[in-house]
């Protein structure tokens, strides 16, 4: 393959993991402020799991954790093919695209509705009264607390699996892309799931540390099991990898990315 047509598709390939990974950090941002319940989705029975004298904590996850996955696979890619480099360029960019997006967001929230928007849409679909501005400004501001805990866990977590990704490629070498692939996605979301929690309901909240470490637990057992569960999509990506590439060129690309690695902390 040619120099110029290498690089371009390099830059390409880029572009399109940078759109997928901020694609779905926004919308897991934004959508999160739902709360749904893994058993009900499953149905099975709640868990029912008691730590630290938290009594009856079932599997009730934000819906961000549906798209969260896509974040962490895409991570790991960008981070096998451009280094850490890459991955805290997109990671910081990431960070600011999502905190001016909640500040747009919140200004728009603030626009007085216009009266004919409110009473079209005065009734639910039982003919119940319903604020649809109010209903609106509700799922959109989201407190300071959740969205500075969420922000600041994501690029720790971020920051945290493209170090321990990078040290395990030196251990294994080009092999074994699912240990440090697995590996770094449990340990940085181990972090993530407690730092979230502890910024935005302990230091900004009023929960007791207890309820922090049991939700955390609960969460994380989430995060474990799709991180397990999700690991053959790690080699799906690496094998279009190599075919839009090729394969010598994907196997140079990691390759380079893997010795620029070597010099950042």
């Amino acid at each position: 393959m040619p120099d110029h047509q290498y690089h371009e598709k390099k830059n390409n390939l880029f572009l399109i993991l940078a759109g997928i990974f901020i694609m779905n950090a926004l919308l897991a941002e934004i959508l999160g402020v739902k709360i749904f319940s893994l058993e009900k989705m499953l149905d099975i029975p709640p868990a029912q799991i008691n730590f630290f004298g938290q009594m009856n904590l079932d599997f009730n996850l934000t819906a961000g954790a549906i798209l969260w996955p896509i974040v962490f696979i895409t991570t790991d890619i960008i981070n096998e093919y451009f280094g850490k480099k890459g991955v805290r360029k997109i990671s910081f960019l990431t960070v600011g695209l999502i905190a001016l997006a909640f500040l747009l967001i919140y200004l728009i929230t603030l626009l007085p509705p216009a009266n004919f928007w409110m009473q079209y849409n005065d009734q639910d679909s039982s003919g119940n009264s319903f604020n649809v501005n109010y209903a609106y400004k509700l799922i959109f501001q989201q407190g300071l607390g959740i969205m500075v805990g969420s922000l600041v866990a994501f690029l720790v977590g971020q920051l945290l699996d493209v170090f321990i990704f990078q040290k395990l490629r030196r251990i294994t070498g080009s092999g074994k892309i699912w240990l440090r692939a697995t590996g770094s996605t449990l340990v940085s979301q181990f972090i993530d799931s407690f730092v979230v929690l502890f910024i935005a309901f302990y230091i900004w909240g009023t929960w007791p540390l207890e309820q922090v470490i049991a939700i955390g637990i609960i969460n994380y057992i989430y995060k474990f099991s799709v991180a397990i569960l999700l690991t053959p999509m790690i080699y799906v990506g690496h094998g279009i990898i190599d075919r839009y590439l090729g394969k010598k060129n994907a196997e140079l690309l990691a390759a380079e990315a893997a010795e620029s690695s070597k010099n950042l902390l």
